[in-house]
């Protein structure tokens, strides 16, 4: 018997679905910029239902669907941004504090390993960014998980998860800013390792104050590069 399996369309729309966050965030698409359904099916070699049940689930996360005029990326005000860090700021410092009481040995142990892989990444190397790729690949998430509240996590990794996506790769661009949070990351995880609940929060707190300064700044950089774009006249 074989043990090839058919594909099913839910594994499209899952796929469509990554493919789509990556582009997203990676910033392949301006925010505020039109979707195209037929260009995405037609790069990614699926049919347009798999791509629609993948934006489907992206509508108030990534992107914003208008009647009769189509799909849009989102795009977010300074407010929006500012708003968006504060509450990660106050949901993730909890779970910091969490943490320190609840992960593991082996979870901190996996914890600072993942900081090694990360500081052997050619962007971070390099200081262009700091990319966390995956859920896997995420430091935030593994802190989240760790933290062993499902309120905290689902709130978490909801809507503010997708959107953080784009602010955080964003903000890692700008000069010094890689580095400094691959160093502020480790000061959680020592934090974490004494296991010192106080002491973990304040580190993840004051992270993620610079993580917002960083990505308003990046926002500032951005429109102010639009401006001056030949195609903004």
């Amino acid at each position: 018997m074989s043990k090839i399996q058919p594909i099913v369309a839910a594994s499209l729309s899952s796929e469509a679905f990554d493919k789509v966050v990556e582009a997203i965030t990676s910033g392949e698409f301006d925010p505020g910029q039109r979707l195209s359904e037929a260009e995405l099916a037609r790069n990614l070699g699926i049919s347009r239902g798999p791509l629609r049940e993948a934006l489907g689930r992206l509508e108030g996360r990534l992107v914003k669907r208008t009647p009769r005029i189509g799909v849009h990326v989102i795009s977010f005000t300074r407010e929006d941004v500012e708003s968006l860090f504060l509450t990660r700021e106050a949901l993730e410092g909890m779970s910091a504090r969490l943490a320190a009481e609840r992960m593991s040995e082996e979870q901190l142990k996996d914890l600072r390993a993942l900081l090694d892989i990360h500081a052997h990444q050619p962007e971070l190397a390099s200081g262009e960014a700091y990319v966390q790729r995956s859920l896997d690949d995420d430091f935030h998430f593994s802190i989240i998980r760790g933290a062993k509240c499902e309120r905290i996590e689902r709130l978490l990794m909801d809507e503010i998860y997708y959107q953080l996506r784009i602010h955080r790769r964003k903000s890692s661009t700008q000069p010094g800013r890689a580095q400094a949070a691959l160093t502020e990351h480790r000061q959680i995880v020592e934090s974490l390792e004494r296991r010192d609940p106080a002491r973990a929060e304040a580190a993840m707190r004051t992270h993620l104050r610079n993580a917002r300064l960083s990505a308003l700044a990046s926002l500032e950089a951005d429109r102010t590069r639009r401006s001056r774009s030949p195609d903004a006249r």
